[in-house]
């Protein structure tokens, strides 16, 4: 195995495949990004596969990494291939400004570089291979001149590419509102599926393929949760194509291949699919993203809804027909459209969309607008004036973020996100109870009714994760285990707090006393708005682990999660109890009691 270190903490390792292919995967023991993907933070890696060169065919690279990686990349690449004036192929999974960055690099170095790219994935490299980021008033400089466009060799639906060695790479075309310039390799003699961003995970390991299919199984569902569901129904039809192959390993864009549970995995798609599809109410998400900021807020909204149980289906409005988009709308139990500004101004595509919803949209369902810019952001503007002044009511004011969404704005918007989900259940739940005249039948059925005699002792419980912080009500709380102590809590989907409550994170269970629970419960019942601090105004004490502690609480525990069970509209955490204590050795447990297992 070939090792080529940068400066930074990022590399680059080569993995044999077979006879002439081998893998090239960069790692990145750290989380690199301000996406809602890598919000696990357990590092990454960058997959490709270069197939050498022979019996007169040319190297092929299959989905190279985006910019980030190119120091740790380039060198490696360089030592793989014979001489930088052969030809060189390369397949682009995906186009984005990281991407073209990096292709721009190969084109300086390589003489004989042809991309191969899908329909769209042409029009975007058109679009973006000239592109810059503007600078800031007043600090325009002379940039250095870019290479030209290399060759492209476009595929329009499928086609097959004849290799070294007798082997042959079928390229598929697999457009989505998120990358609508997909494009997917298969090599056939091996059974190998290129499948770039379809079951990756963020997980940085130099393992070749992952150990076991439970091993990986957390960061592929949260890759899902956060990039695929708001497109379930196309991702669907990917899978459908995919089942057609004769598949023995996928290797996807990040993260280790996956062998022998590889079928597990495409079930899994199809069936965390479903709940999506399956969903009674929807929102339409429209959008257009130049730089990957505008896509990145639509990504953490699009989280924030679908922790309701609510569906989202994502449009990029720049490959959307239009009649697709006039259904989409008409659909659509609400909207949310975004934008980018450039040059003070709304790209084309969104301003196509915006006249369509205000011709086509229901005034009686609610919008959301939303937005980044670098220097001014009349996008955003002109999306909230011609809105209003269309008589379109608001779900939520109109976000403006400036470049990027940090780590803070990100779990914002996913408040957001579910704060305006819960919005259209509520509306929806109004409108059921009117026509049923009031009477709510689960609450009046028998089994619901006893279900609700199950009692449990109220608890608070909080977390603190580098700058997010977050809390809750419990009471769905029980001892797991004995050795070691265990805990489980039950924490519904939709909750803040869910998304610090994955495997390894840390929290602690304050266990309210009897008579001195009133303070604690009307703190935390609270509405809270989105990233508001839980914790404000409170004093607190810190567990060992730096958990926050309430002190007017019987006890706590502070627990570090190990599984997590998807539980319909709750996930079930289990803890290993690392610590604990008293408070009141001589207090009772404050208990929850229900008139209904319909509600808390």
């Amino acid at each position: 195995m070939s090792v080529t270190s940068t400066a930074t903490t990022r590399r680059t390792i080569q993995l044999p495949i077979d006879d002439g292919v081998v893998g090239l995967r960069g790692l990145s023991p750290q989380r690199n990004r301000f996406e809602l993907e890598y919000a696990l933070e357990r590092g990454s890696t960058a997959n490709s596969v270069l197939f050498e060169a022979g019996d007169g065919a040319p190297a092929v690279l299959v989905h190279p990494p985006g910019v980030a990686y190119s120091a740790a990349f380039l060198p490696v690449l360089a030592d793989a291939l014979p001489s930088s004036d052969a030809p060189l192929l390369v397949v682009v999974g995906h186009v984005n400004p990281n991407r073209v960055a990096l292709l721009r690099s190969l084109a300086e170095t390589y003489s004989g570089l042809e991309l191969i790219t899908s329909n769209a994935g042409a029009k975007l490299l058109e679009e973006l291979w000239t592109q810059r980021k503007p600078s800031p008033p007043g600090e325009e400089q002379q940039p250095p001149p870019l290479p030209d466009l290399p060759p492209l060799r476009v595929i329009r639906h499928e086609q097959t590419l004849v290799m070294a060695q007798g082997r042959s790479l079928q390229l598929i075309a697999t457009p989505t509102p998120r990358w609508p310039g997909g494009l997917l390799a298969f090599e056939q003699s091996l059974g190998l599926l290129m499948s770039d961003k379809f079951f990756s995970a963020h997980l940085c390991t130099e393992e070749w393929a992952e150990t076991n299919r439970t091993s990986t199984e957390e960061e592929r569902r949260h890759f899902y949760d956060c990039l695929m569901a708001p497109m379930a129904r196309q991702v669907e039809g990917v899978v459908e194509r995919l089942e057609e192959l004769d598949i023995r390993t996928l290797v996807p864009g990040h993260g280790p291949a996956i062998e022998a549970s590889w079928r597990s995995l495409l079930n899994d798609y199809r069936r965390w699919g479903e709940g999506q599809n399956k969903a009674s109410l929807n929102v339409a998400l429209l959008f257009a993203s130049a730089y990957g900021n505008t896509a990145a807020i639509a990504d953490a909204l699009a989280q924030g809804v679908n922790r309701t149980g609510i569906r989202v289906n994502s449009l990029n409005c720049e490959f959307t027909p239009a009649d697709e988009l006039v259904n989409t709308i008409k659909e659509a139990d609400a909207i949310l459209i975004g934008s980018p500004t450039l040059g003070g101004h709304a790209p084309t595509p969104i301003v196509s969309a915006l006249g369509t919803l205000l011709a086509e949209g229901d005034r009686n369902k609610p919008v959301g607008v939303f937005g980044s810019y670098g220097w001014s952001g009349e996008a955003v503007d002109l999306l909230e004036t011609k809105l209003r002044d269309g008589g379109f009511s608001f779900g939520f004011d109109p976000i403006r973020v400036k470049f990027s969404p940090d780590t803070a704005k990100v779990k914002e918007l996913e408040e957001t996100g579910t704060r305006f989900g819960r919005q259209l259940l509520n509306a929806q739940k109004r409108a059921q109870r009117r026509s049923a005249g009031g009477l709510s039948e689960s609450r009046s059925d028998p089994a619901v009714l006893a279900l609700g005699r199950v009692l449990g002792s109220l608890c608070v419980l909080t977390t603190q994760k580098g700058d997010l912080s977050g809390a809750m009500v419990a009471s769905w709380v029980s001892q797991a285990s004995f050795t070691p102590p265990g805990i489980t809590v039950a924490v519904a989907k939709d909750r803040a707090v869910e998304a610090l409550l994955h495997k390894g994170d840390c929290f602690a269970l304050n266990v309210l006393a009897e008579g001195r629970e009133t303070g604690p419960m009307k703190q935390f019942l609270q509405p809270f708005e989105p990233g508001a601090n839980r914790f404000a105004g409170l004093e607190l004490e810190t567990s060992p682990g730096e958990q926050p502690l309430l002190p007017e609480a019987l006890a706590w525990l502070e627990g570090s999660v190990k599984q997590r069970m998807e539980c319909g509209d709750h996930w079930l955490i289990y803890a290993e109890v690392n610590h604990g204590g008293l408070f009141d050795a001589q207090g009772q447990t404050a208990v929850h009691h229900r008139r209904s297992g319909a509600n808390y």
